[in-house]
Parts: structure tokens; sequence; C-alpha cells
């Protein structure tokens, strides 16, 4: 009897395309279904935003947001805040794709859905993961999980080919970490830079060491992005664990079994500190970056 061949997720190509450059699309690696449940969710939880008057431990928001005009830039932790962020990064399919990429065991190390709202949505300055929570090897990785199309005109994640293998680039302004890197200081060329497109299901894949940014949202159309963290079960953050004990480490595996011998390969490291003057999320780190390349006075009043 013939066995029944299981259809590949990312095929060969694109993962030696995500080797060469740094990043990948991998189409309807979650369901219409899928996708709007995510949404739902999501409502719910901007939803929550309304009346609050300044940041808090799940929201990150506009500079143009009110207590009766919620604008919410970012939620922050998701996997944390309701269990169905957690289950979709646990889902079959793209468990198939971070297994191709990565190691049969992997973790979720961070959760974020960055919200970039029709006509106002901030951008993000050029940067590295890597620069943010180094680890022990680099085979660590950033899912973009597309809750909406990511076109050309609404603010979508551009990226540097090859730049996952260069340099880990200075993120600092003043001897502070700012989390953003100077484009004028870095010798990066950014004409360089691929934009990552795709339909609302698909998944984007970009290296934690990948030179990545994004532009203010221009168009009339959201573009919602979930953004799961997800690293090798043997990669250990040298900053340390985040977890408070070591049950809720391996609480964070969504494939095998949590490791107790880290791998350890030479990288680049710089590490992310003395820490930024302005915390609690990217945005407001950039606020203090003097010299941005998308022409924002501010990252936070884009």
């Amino acid at each position: 009897m013939s066995a029944v061949l299981k259809q590949q997720v990312i095929t060969d190509a694109e993962v030696t395309q995500y080797r060469e450059k740094g990043f990948v699309v991998v189409d309807d690696v979650f369901s219409p279904e899928e996708v709007q449940a995510m949404r739902d969710v999501l409502q719910e939880l901007c939803d929550g935003a309304r009346g609050l008057r300044s940041h808090t431990s799940v929201y990150d928001l506009e500079s143009s947001h009110t207590p009766d005009k919620p604008r919410v830039r970012r939620i922050k932790s998701p996997h944390k805040v309701h269990p169905l962020y957690f289950d979709m990064a646990c889902q079959p399919r793209l468990v198939d794709v971070l297994q191709r990429l990565l190691t049969p065991s992997i973790r979720l190390h961070g959760s974020k859905i960055n919200l970039k709202s029709a006509d106002y949505g901030a951008p993000v300055e050029w940067h590295q993961d890597w620069a943010f929570y180094p680890h022990t090897n680099d085979d660590v990785l950033a899912v973009g999980v597309m809750l909406d199309d990511m076109t050309a005109d609404n603010g979508p994640l551009l990226c540097i080919p090859g730049s996952h293998q260069g340099p880990t680039y200075d993120h600092h302004q003043d001897g502070y970490f700012v989390g953003a890197m100077d484009p004028d200081a870095c010798g990066v060329d950014f004409a360089s830079a691929e934009t990552i497109l795709g339909k609302a299901g698909a998944c984007s894949f970009h290296h934690v060491r990948a030179v990545h940014g994004s532009a203010m949202n221009t168009s009339g159309r959201d573009r919602r992005l979930l953004l799961l963290q997800v690293a090798a079960g043997d990669a250990w953050d040298i900053r340390g664990m985040e977890e408070t004990c070591w049950a809720d480490h391996e609480k964070t595996m969504i494939a095998g079994k949590a490791s107790t011998e880290p791998r350890v390969v030479p990288c680049p490291i710089r590490l992310p500190y003395p820490e930024p003057l302005r915390g609690g999320s990217i945005y407001e780190s950039q606020t203090e970056a003097r010299n941005k390349f998308f022409g924002a006075k501010d990252a936070a009043d884009a």
C-alpha cells in the first residue's frame, strides 16, 4: 500500500530563501476562520482601552489616543492576555514551518500585536531584534501572522536581504539603548530593502539578526500583525530566563522538550544596556532617536 505523502507547508525553495536572505513569506498558514477568530479577540482587547489615559502592561497607545477615542498601537504579550494566541502559536501548520527553519524543539519567547491603523499607524525605525534579546545561538526568528492583507502602502515590513549574516549594529545614542540604528552612521544600503507583502493568513518569517523596519500606514486600511518571537529549545536569552521558574519555562515550549544545555555559537552581540530613557515598547524607546529614516519627527507621533 502506498503511503500518502504529507503536503509541505513550506517548500525547499522557501527554506533556501530564508537561509540566504534572512526572511520568507509562506502563504495560507492560517485559515480564514482562524484569522477571523484572532481579529475578534483583538477587537475585544482594543475595546478594553476605552477610558485609559496612559500605557499599561497590556496596551501601548498612539500619541493621538484619548480615553473617549481609543487608539491602540500595540497589545503586549497577547499570548499571556488571551489563550487563543498561544493556541495559534501551536497551530500544526505553523509548527511544521518553524521546525524546518529552526530545530525540532521550539519555544515561544514572546509576542505582540502591532496595529498600524488606517492613515496614522506609526512607523518602526530600522533595527535588529537581536539587539533587544541576544541568545546563546541565533536559531531565533519572528513570525508575522498577517491579520490583514499587507500591501505596499499600509506600512509593510521591510527587510535588508542577507543582513542576518552581518554585524550587530549599534542601537545606542548618547550611551543609552534607543532600539534604533542611526541610518547615516551604520553604512547599510537601505535602497536594497525588500517589501514583505502577503494576504491575511500568510506569515512572514524573519531571522533575529535581520535588519528590518516599516513606514507609517498611509492607506485607508488597517494593517494588524501578530508577531510571535520563537527560539530553538536550546537557545537561551543571555539576559536571563524571562519566566520565574522552570515549570513556567517548560510551558513556553510549542514543540519538543525544554533543554538545560544551551547551545552556544559565536555571534556578534551588543547588549541593550544601559536601558532606554523611555521604556515600555520599541515605539517609546525610538522616540529618543534623533536621526530617523522614515521621516517622522517622532515614531510615536506619526
